[in-house]
């Protein structure tokens, strides 16, 4: 089994600041790809950043210039900081990995379970 668990998430101020933490934990053999989701209400989910194992990383271009995609990988945790945040990046906002089993060595792209960020004065 493996498990992501998230934190970080919060109310703030428009132009405010949080930063979301996320832990892989479990039986894994490796992680490639770490990343963040998020949806708003009434919206579909949105890819809002991801990272390789090799360290290149994607940004929506909503959050370009404003939020930064980390990763520790002796820590399995991936890690989003999120500066000048608008109204607009209300949502839950959800980590995944896409990780290789050590028993079979299939991948799987697990999720965490979610955490809100209302951005709102």
């Amino acid at each position: 089994q493996v498990q992501l668990v998230e934190s970080g998430g919060g109310l703030m101020q428009p132009g405010g600041s949080l930063r979301l933490s996320c832990t892989a934990s479990g039986s894994i053999f490796s992680i490639n790809t770490m990343g963040w989701y998020r949806q708003a209400p009434g919206n579909e989910r949105e890819l809002v950043a991801a990272v390789t194992i090799g360290d290149s990383r994607v940004y929506a271009d909503s959050v370009k210039g404003r939020f930064t995609i980390s990763r520790d990988a002796t820590k399995n945790t991936v890690y989003l900081q999120m500066n000048s945040l608008k109204p607009e990046d209300t949502a839950v906002y959800f980590c995944y990995a896409d990780v290789t089993m050590p028993t079979n060595y299939r991948g799987l792209r697990v999720w965490g379970q979610g955490t809100l960020v209302t951005v709102s004065s």
